[in-house]
This record gives C-alpha cells, structure tokens and sequence, in this order.
C-alpha cells in the first residue's frame, strides 16, 4: 500500500521516519522551544529572535499572497498555498527585496505556481518546510504539514533541548562550534544547498543555479583546504546574529590569514569579499556572494580566474 493510500496514521509514520526528524528518534516531547532557552540564555535568545532564520517561516498576513511566506525578506518571500490534502502550490508569484515587488517565482515559467505532492517520494515540499522550521513535522486532521516551531531557532542547531533543560549539568547540549569544518559544512548544508527539479542535488561549480549553495562553494576554495579546519562557517557567521551585510567587516577575518598580502592590482578601499566572493547573479533579481573564495576577473563571477586560463 503506498503512503499516498494509507490510513492518518501511516502517513504520519512516514512523516516522521522519512522525513527530516533533525535527531534520530527524537519527538515532539524532546523539543521545548526558543523559549524555554531564553532564561539562561538571554542575550543569545534576544539577538538570534531578530536574525532572518528565525523569521525563515511565518503564516502569511493578509497583504501576502498564499497560505505561508518562507523567507524573512533579506532577499525575497516566497509564498505557498496548500490546495487539498494530499499538495501544496509554490506560489508563481515572489515578492523580491531588490524590486520592492513581486516578480516571477525562481525557477518557474508563469504565475501559475508549480503543484508538490505532500507525500512524493521525494518530499520537496516537507524539506521547504524543515529547513525554514525547527523540530519535527506533523500532520493534522486534514494531512495539513504543521511545523513544529516557525523559523530556524535554537534546537536546530543545539538539538532537542527537553532533557537539558530539565537537568542542565547531565545533559550538555550539542553545539556546531564543536564540529570539524568539514562537519560543520555538511552540517550546514542539510539546507543550504540547491537541489535540481528532479530533488538532486546541483554540485557542477560552473552551474549559476546552485549560486546560494553555501557550502559547496566553500568546500572547493583553497582557502578552506588550506586551511586545516580553522576555515568554517562560524568564522564569518554569527549564528546569533544577523547576516552582517558591509563588507568591509569581513576584512579583518582574510587579515587573519594574509596580513601582508601584496596586489598586483589597486585595492584601496576595497573589501577583500568584493573580489575575492563576487556576488553571482541567481536569477533576474536575487545574488549570492560566491564562497568559493579566489581572485575572479571581471565579468565572470563564478570560475576563478586561474580556472579560465587553464581551459
């Protein structure tokens, strides 16, 4: 019998053991929320509350299109609609910071919105709502996707959080910051990462498509290999902390690394980002900084310069 024919309770079951419980045989018991962190952990929970991930998920208003927004806005709101019990629609329709309007949904053709199938094989639509939601997915009377908590909050990267908080000295929570970098990148990139039409994943660097692919950039600089695990994602990134969008600030991070760098070139008053992570266009209206950190010419913002010269 397949999910799609199955009883409530099958679906949920397969809800839960194939798609996305952050932690092995963790439940909804084991997660206790951002608020319940918040009385030991006040100014980590103030300054995270106001980041994008923890605006990554919301019901949408009444001047939103769609049934939730996903996305906080710092590039774009994508809108999805639930149609009936057994599909979602991505709206066709998304509303892009750099347009201060809506536009044409990446990837799609019109403003028909593209259908997911709530319990296709591949579970497209249930990973939308993982990575923008914290602990594991239900399902309510009608087979509606109930997120567990909105946003991207403490427990996803912490972990479930019950029996830590119910005995804090036995039960010390996991932390990235512990991870090795090459760790802490797959870690990362359970959902900062772009996957094709087909759900696989897009790893061909030259593929303009897989620009907000974070970590697979990352993984192929040579400063990351170079760097014996002291490159990763928290040495740029506060993960309690806005996305800091002056680039200038990142400068003292490369000086870590290359103080007395010499330029063939004039640089003044330049940020070593603007150069060395050139934004690559995704789509008419949307950019993501290339972390696949080399020097670039102009015009090509996606091979590094010394790639094109050996072709």
């Amino acid at each position: 019998m397949s999910i799609m024919m199955g009883c409530p309770k099958m679906r949920a079951a397969a809800l839960s053991v194939f798609y996305l419980i952050p932690v092995l045989l963790a439940g909804p018991a084991d997660y206790v929320g951002a608020e319940a962190c918040r009385p030991c952990h006040a100014a980590n929970f103030t300054s995270q509350s106001n980041t994008s991930h923890a605006r990554a998920l919301a019901p949408s208003s009444p001047s939103q299109h769609g049934d939730w927004a996903f996305g906080a806005g710092l590039q774009a709101i994508t809108y999805v609609t639930r149609i009936d019990r057994e599909s979602y629609r991505e709206d066709g329709l998304t509303w892009y910071r750099s347009l201060n309007g809506h536009a044409i949904t990446l990837g799609q053709h019109d403003e028909k919105g593209v259908i997911f199938r709530t319990f296709d094989p591949a579970a497209r639509i249930l990973k939308c709502f993982a990575c923008h939601s914290t602990g594991p997915l239900s399902l309510g009377k009608e087979d509606e996707v109930i997120p567990h908590e909105l946003g991207v909050r403490c427990e996803v990267c912490h972990g479930p959080a019950a029996a830590h908080v119910s005995d804090p000295a036995h039960n010390p929570l996991r932390t990235p910051a512990q991870l090795t970098a090459a760790a802490m990148n797959r870690f990362c990139a359970q959902c900062h990462r772009t996957d094709s039409e087909t759900g696989e994943e897009l790893t061909d660097l030259r593929d303009f498509r897989n620009a907000r692919d974070q970590t697979l950039r990352l993984a192929a600089s040579t400063c990351f290999r170079r760097s014996n695990g002291r490159l990763n994602c928290l040495t740029c990134h506060s993960p309690h902390r806005e996305l800091d969008q002056n680039a200038s600030s990142y400068d003292v991070r490369c000086q870590t690394c290359h103080a007395n760098k010499v330029h063939r070139q004039p640089v003044a008053g330049q940020a070593c980002v603007s150069c060395h992570m050139p934004r690559i266009p995704n789509g008419p209206y949307l950019s993501f900084a290339n972390h696949r950190i080399a020097v670039y010419s102009l015009g090509n913002p996606i091979l590094p310069a010394r790639a094109q010269a050996a072709r």
